[in-house]
């Protein structure tokens, strides 16, 4: 991804609509919660690291929420987010954070294979959620705003032949498939309330 203040200002511009739909929720008299799903590739951890860096907010990522492979079911393949432990964000994220609460979770480690130590977030106003399957339907009504990221297939791959490296395969045989079942058969695009297409971007 570019790094240079002239991408920095081009993201400002294309992520705009979210920054102002932000500030909205921070000016409520209530807690909120904004999730950003699409694409890999597309920019959701970057969008929710430039919210970090301009708002007082928490932000939770959803590779923390992975479900450890001996839990998952076996055909958890064909399940839209089968291998996420939506339950688990559920009760240690999206519950304290509509009430305000301080946030204690466990963020699950793929290498490890394990959960780490507990992690304490204390209350903010504006809590994000960012990664693919975080708008699932067991999760979206919990949402005050949904974005949407997506990116051409060209240029996601381009990304992430970049970003991965020797892993790069295991995102064509297996992530992205998962990924676009997840999509296609949820809805997510077409419930989001903000869609970006950050093809261009990058």
């Amino acid at each position: 991804m570019k790094k240079n203040s002239t991408a920095k200002k081009h993201a400002y511009t294309l992520f705009s609509p979210v920054f102002l739909a932000a500030e909205q929720l921070l000016n409520r008299d209530k807690p909120a919660l904004l999730a950003i799903d699409g694409r890999c590739g597309s920019g959701k951890t970057y969008l929710a690291a430039l919210l970090a860096e301009l708002f007082p907010c928490r932000v939770l990522h959803m590779d923390d929420f992975y479900l450890p492979p001996d839990q998952r079911p076996t055909d958890w393949q064909q399940r839209p987010a089968g291998h996420m432990d939506l339950g688990r964000l559920q009760q240690e994220i999206l519950q304290p954070a509509q009430s305000g609460q301080t946030i204690v979770y466990r963020p699950y480690d793929c290498q490890q294979g394990r959960l780490l130590e507990p992690r304490r977030l204390p209350p903010a106003q504006l809590t994000v959620v960012e990664g693919s399957y975080s708008q699932h339907p067991q999760l979206a009504a919990a949402y005050d705003l949904k974005i949407f990221l997506t990116i051409n297939a060209a240029e996601q791959a381009a990304r992430l032949q970049a970003r991965e490296g020797d892993y790069y395969p295991a995102f064509v045989e297996r992530w992205i498939p998962l990924e676009e079942l997840y999509l296609q058969a949820c809805g997510i695009e077409a419930a989001a309330d903000i869609r970006l297409n950050c093809s261009a971007w990058f």
